[in-house]
């Protein structure tokens, strides 16, 4: 069933720019309250002017996914600032370029600590807080479409994007009873500055491989992601896509092993003649 969601606050960490910002963006445009979350401080101010030019609330909370008690001052943010919690959008996460044998252990434990952990606890303490409380609400992890398959170079990522949405389908039958709603969020190459960041983690400057190597049709922009998000809160459904064409691959690819195999072997063809 429908949901109406103005008025209704919600919390988007990784909000400074990217499918971040324009989901804070245009959930203010639906009306919604926003509590806006990211490193940086003048970003964030930003987006919240933006925002504000909506007629909603903001609040701002500066600091990094995986500081202790992040989690609690975004909540008592949307409780005590916004008046009441209803949806989370974590969104906050990065990536890297390289190879699982190139790619040291405290570095994969860190990406997990911030894609997956992180996010982890602040849907379990909002959760807690809505049961609590007897309201209803609705959660969201911006996992990827690599969570569903995987490319090289990409394992590590892919690994922590798997993790989430195998959280958020166990957790929407867990809820279902009691008004809460949870989904994930799949989106394919987006043209932020995503991969610039992932690529300087990787040794390689600002030259990522990624946008280099995936058909232009399938690069989208964030506001097509963010979109889709409000559709989503507006009507929940247990998974966001963007690209019917990736959705359908993501499918074949589990239906058909061996054809992801062929895929994945074209494309590090692809990446070592580069």
């Amino acid at each position: 069933m429908p949901r109406e969601i103005h008025g209704k606050s919600i919390i988007v960490t990784g909000a400074s720019s990217g499918i971040g910002a324009a989901t804070a963006i245009e959930c203010a445009k639906a009306g919604m309250p926003v509590v806006l979350n990211a490193r940086r401080e003048d970003r964030l101010r930003q987006v919240a002017e933006q925002v504000e030019r909506h007629g909603v609330k903001t609040a701002i909370v500066v600091g990094d996914v995986t500081d202790t008690g992040i989690s609690e001052s975004l909540l008592d943010a949307a409780e005590i600032e916004l008046g009441g919690l209803y949806a989370v959008f974590s969104n906050a996460g990065y990536g890297s370029e390289l190879p699982v044998l190139k790619t040291e252990m405290d570095q994969v434990r860190a990406m997990f600590e911030v894609n997956f952990f992180a996010s982890l606890e602040l849907v379990h303490q909002a959760a807690r807080r809505l049961v609590e409380q007897s309201q209803p609400g609705h959660l969201l992890m911006c996992s990827s479409c690599l969570a569903k398959f995987t490319m090289p170079w990409h394992g590590v990522y892919s690994a922590t994007k798997a993790a989430q949405n195998h959280l958020c389908l166990a957790m929407r039958s867990e809820l279902a009873g009691r008004r809460i709603e949870v989904s994930s969020v799949h989106p394919v190459t987006t043209a932020t500055e995503f991969f610039e960041q992932s690529a300087r983690r990787s040794g390689k400057g600002k030259r990522s491989d990624v946008l280099e190597h995936v058909p232009k049709f399938l690069i989208q922009k964030p506001e097509r992601i963010a979109r889709a998000v409000v559709k989503c809160l507006r009507r929940p459904r247990p998974e966001v896509w963007t690209s019917t064409l990736t959705r359908t691959f993501a499918a074949m690819a589990t239906l058909s092993p061996r054809l992801l195999e062929l895929v994945m072997r074209q494309q590090m063809r692809k990446m070592n003649s580069a």
